[in-house]
């Protein structure tokens, strides 16, 4: 990637920062925790905290891997990012699960987004030879899974988060940035019921994603960036017609649990809102504790309710199975103008033989906001192992 993508990438980022000072979107470090890593969950429109169980259960919800009725599964998968400007930025996923028991699993994961090869030069002579430097950032993520109840589980999981986007220079520190997040999630799946003309079962989630200290990338706590923390709430009905077709609806909200950005104010009161005021705004935005952000971001916008009703994204999503062996998925997904503005759609397809299963999704953007993951194809491979669990 040549030095143009840099160019590109901070143009990207100062615009996000007016953004940030005419609408207040919420922006946070390592923003890559929230791309969804998996087709199956791109195919509808990113959502899972309450979509039936599967292997990449640990960024969704990993109270469901209670519920597998898989042994063991493996997954991998794929995510080209801003195709468009660029053909070396990526998302990687690999994902292992282990059901102990009927009652309780364990699982874990390692996500790496590469930011591609960026040439830097000290002169603008075309003849000096650049260094080359590979940004990067990446998760170590572990959860823990148990059944409270034959239709309740919960689960906690870790996650260990690096962040290598310091570029070294002559008297630059380029050290990682490194800090730690926790996940509470629950899951509940009805027995089936038997309607009138079909079958059904009810399922819900919740998760509390991403909670822990700031990352901070020097030594200034007005530099520490808010992890995104955020809360997942879904829930779902499968129309199970027969032995051969079933079809899966499902429904998302989610809310980032970080401070709104304030309006600026004369802080001075010198007449006047200077640079002086917006950097006054910053530092006390940027003083306020990862704590205290969780419990301040249900009731901190400035413009009250309406606001703090805007700061939630909604999706709805739908699957078919035919025969458990092919799949189609649709889904849409909402963000207010005001705040981010993403609105697209997705499709995607599933294939499974035997133990290996393989995912793709494609995303068609409504925004005027161009998305990054516009015109992408994502791809997922999924091997399940092991004796089965009877389901209840």
């Amino acid at each position: 990637m040549k030095k143009i993508a840099l160019l590109l990438t901070l143009m990207v980022v100062s615009q996000y920062a007016k953004a940030q000072e005419d609408n207040r979107v919420i922006t946070t470090g390592v923003p890559f925790l929230l791309i969804a890593a998996d087709a199956r969950s791109a195919g509808m429109a990113d959502m899972g905290v309450a979509t039936s169980t599967d292997a990449f259960s640990q960024q969704y919800n990993p109270a469901k891997y209670a519920f597998s009725l898989e042994k063991q599964g493996f997954s991998v998968s794929y995510t080209p990012y801003l195709t468009s400007i660029a053909n070396d930025i990526s998302l990687g996923q690999l994902t292992y699960f282990n059901k102990i028991n009927d009652r309780s699993a364990f699982a874990g994961s390692f996500r790496f987004f590469g930011l591609g090869d960026i040439e830097l030069r000290e002169t603008g002579d075309p003849n000096e030879i650049p260094r080359t430097v590979n940004p990067n950032e990446l998760a170590l993520d572990g959860s823990y899974s148990l059944k409270l109840s034959e239709r309740f589980s919960m689960a906690v999981g870790g996650r260990f988060i690096r962040s290598n986007l310091k570029i070294a220079g002559a008297g630059t520190d380029a050290t990682a940035a490194s800090t730690f997040a926790v996940d509470i999630a629950g899951y509940y799946q009805s027995e089936e019921i038997a309607y009138d003309d079909f079958n059904g079962r009810w399922r819900a989630g919740f998760n509390f994603q991403n909670m822990g200290p700031k990352i901070s990338y020097d030594n200034d706590d007005l530099n520490d960036n808010f992890l995104p923390a955020n809360m997942r709430l879904g829930g779902g009905f499968d129309f199970i017609f027969d032995e051969y077709n079933k079809v899966s609806v499902s429904a998302e909200v989610t809310k980032l649990l970080v401070p709104t950005p304030q309006k600026v104010i004369d802080f001075d009161e010198d007449g006047d809102i200077d640079s002086s005021d917006y950097a006054e705004a910053n530092n006390r935005y940027r003083k306020t504790s990862w704590v205290s952000g969780i419990f301040k971001s249900f009731n901190d916008a400035p413009d009250g309710l309406s606001e703090e009703l805007k700061e939630f994204t909604w999706a709805l999503g739908a699957e078919y199975w035919y025969q458990d062996s092919f799949a189609l998925r649709m889904g849409y997904f909402n963000e207010n103008e005001l705040k981010g503005a993403r609105k697209y759609f997705t499709l995607g397809a599933g294939f499974k033989y035997n133990i290996v299963k393989i995912d793709v999704s494609y995303l068609f953007s409504t925004s005027t906001v161009k998305n990054p993951l516009e015109n992408t194809l994502r791809f997922s491979l999924t091997f399940n192992f092991g004796d089965k669990y009877d389901e209840l």
